[in-house]
Parts: C-alpha cells; structure tokens; sequence
C-alpha cells in the first residue's frame, strides 16, 4: 500500500468517523444556520474499514507454534484449569490451528467462571477471580490470540 492510498483511507474513515456523531440534523442547522453534513463517497482506491480492526486491532494468526500451545496449556493447568490439565500436550508439529488456542482458552475461561461464580464482585474481573483472569490472558498472550 503506497503512502497516498494510506493518507486517503486513513482521511475517510477519519472522515466518517467525525460525520457519524450523533447529533441530529434538524437541531444541527437550526443551531449554526448551516446544511447538515453530508458523508463523503467512498472511492474504489479508498476502500472504508470499519469497526474494531480500523482502530489497530489484531486478528488471530492462523497458526500457533506448538511450543506456545503447550506453555499456555500449562499456565492454565497451573491456575487450575481441569481441561487444559486433561489435554494432551502437541507432539511432533511445528504448527497447530488457532482453533485449538482458542477452545483451550474458551474452556478455561467458562470453567473459571463457573468456579468463581460465589465470588464477591470486588474480587472477580470479567466475572472469574483475578488470578484466573490473568491467567487467561497470558496464556493468550503467549499465543498470540486476541480473540476467544
């Protein structure tokens, strides 16, 4: 991607961010005395991205080294997981599916919220106890996943 087309794709969605504040028209002119707002058209060469990803965040590798599977297995082994205790450690492969990241995480993730449930709410943080929760995230952020 050349600087140009970085410059006007960065610009629209600028753009159209700052058009789409909720303010009503109506009340918009009668307050300045101007014309509301129009969006501007979107060009072939200025392609719009929207939602989370325009604003800088990751997607999921494809992939994940089988060495970073088996260390967040057992950080979440370590913090209590039953599943990730239960799974098997990956063998003989360079690379794993994100999909198996991603369900490692999930399971730990339900069943720290299923254990924590009695928890007080000063104590728990996405509704599992700190601990737990940082747990979840290391072992993610040892993987590389952003989403689970």
């Amino acid at each position: 991607m050349n600087a140009r087309r970085i410059t006007t794709t960065l610009g629209t969605f600028v753009a159209v961010a700052l058009l789409s504040v909720a303010v009503p028209t109506s009340s918009h002119a009668a307050v300045t005395g101007s014309a509301p707002a129009v969006t501007p058209a979107v060009t072939e060469n200025a392609p719009l991205t929207t939602g989370a990803r325009a604003l800088g965040e990751k997607r999921n590798p494809k992939t994940i080294k089988a060495a970073a599977y088996n260390q967040a297995r057992s950080i979440l082994a370590k913090a209590g997981s039953q599943t990730a205790a239960k799974s098997h450690p990956v063998h003989g492969k360079g690379d794993v599916p994100v999909s198996h990241g991603t369900s490692l995480l999930a399971e730990a993730r339900d069943e720290f919220r299923a254990a924590d449930r009695h928890l007080p709410p000063k104590d728990k943080k996405s509704d599992m106890s700190i601990p737990h929760y940082n747990a979840i995230h290391d072992a993610a952020k040892v993987m590389g996943i952003d989403r689970w």
